[in-house]
């Protein structure tokens, strides 16, 4: 396992100290917490002692002092965002997983990033860039960029190499590229295409994360008049469902709007007229 990859990715090994794990109750409740020697995670049910779960593996069930079980995994990438200490409003999961297949986030490549907020998405985009990628994130709030800096520490293990945290506006960057991709969660994403123009390879791509009709009908005319082509706007709408014998149907809650996606393709600077 690649250092930068942390331990919250299953290995297949026992736990260590140091490990985030997921303890899953017979309720489906679910609690993050960091495996320490000699620490104890406590509930309502009584508590659980982290030694009963160190040097066991993924799976392990473990009883609490008031007779409850809990089964101990190893958190994925979603339990982690969900539970995850936040300043900014994290990017849920379900937009996380749509922006790197719709943005097409591949190993190897150069993202461009802004605003950082809690660190979820670039989370997300350092897994998908790998070690041979780069992610520049920037993020104009210092109480902010702290907090994402704790979460990515804590997701990785340690601050991934492939990490390039800033302060300030993406707007006022002297970034000179060539980038493979931009991901934007802010709220006006046009003031960056100017600077995407510059910096974008030629069939690179523009991803913008809005909550707004409003926002995202400006940014689509935005990049159309920049010369971006097959500029899009989705959303993504998740509905579980409840399966227990013959009872089989859709769950009465559902994640629904959290915000668009508009992408769109940059083609490079247009060739003058020939006169």
């Amino acid at each position: 396992m690649n250092a930068d990859e942390g331990r919250n990715v299953s290995t297949g090994g026992a736990f260590v100290t140091g490990d985030r794990v997921l303890l899953l109750d017979r309720k489906a409740r679910r609690y993050l917490l960091k495996l320490r020697t000699g620490a104890q995670f406590h509930s309502h049910r009584g508590y659980v002692d982290h030694d009963s779960i160190l040097g066991e593996a993924e799976g392990v069930a473990v009883q609490s002092s008031g007779g409850a079980t809990f089964v101990a995994v190893r958190p994925s990438l979603t339990d982690f965002v969900l539970k995850m200490p936040r300043g900014a409003q994290v990017v849920y999961p379900k937009d996380i997983g749509a922006i790197i297949i719709g943005a097409d986030i591949y190993p190897g490549a150069t993202v461009i990033e802004a605003g950082t907020g809690s660190g979820a998405l670039t989370i997300g985009l350092l897994r998908a860039v790998g070690a041979q990628g780069r992610v520049v994130t920037y993020e104009k709030r210092p109480e902010f960029a702290e907090r994402a800096r704790l979460n990515i520490e804590s997701f990785f293990g340690r601050i991934p190499a492939s990490l390039d945290m800033r302060d300030g506006d993406l707007a006022d960057a002297d970034l000179t590229g060539p980038a493979d991709r931009i991901v934007l969660d802010m709220p006006e994403p046009w003031r960056i295409i100017p600077f995407a123009t510059r910096v974008l390879r030629p069939g690179g791509v523009f991803c913008s994360y809005v909550p707004t009709v409003l926002q995202f009908a400006q940014v689509t005319e935005e990049l159309r008049a920049a010369g971006f082509i097959e500029v899009v706007t989705s959303e993504t709408l998740v509905r579980t469902w409840h399966v227990e014998g013959q009872s089989v149907r859709p769950d009465h809650r559902m994640v629904a709007h959290t915000g668009f996606l508009t992408m769109g393709r940059y083609m490079g600077a247009p060739a003058p007229d020939a006169t």
